[in-house]
């Protein structure tokens, strides 16, 4: 997931991913130890783009306060 598709996006969406992506990071973590997950980047991914979208949040908020 690119940072310019979701800037695109609005806080609720980007909220809503968060949980999404949450939900798919414990799964993952779930098949990693019961050792059924066949692609373990997978796990490293999902975290940078919940960070990714935390970052994008962060931003909008700072720019609100001072903009």
């Amino acid at each position: 997931m690119k940072a310019s598709e979701l800037r695109k996006l609005s806080n609720e969406e980007l909220k809503e991913k968060i949980l999404e992506l949450k939900k798919k990071l414990f799964n993952l973590r779930f098949q990693n130890k019961i050792g059924s997950i066949s692609n373990t980047a997978e796990i490293n991914q999902t975290k940078k783009d919940i960070a990714r979208i935390l970052t994008i949040l962060r931003e909008r908020e700072l720019n609100k306060t001072n903009g």
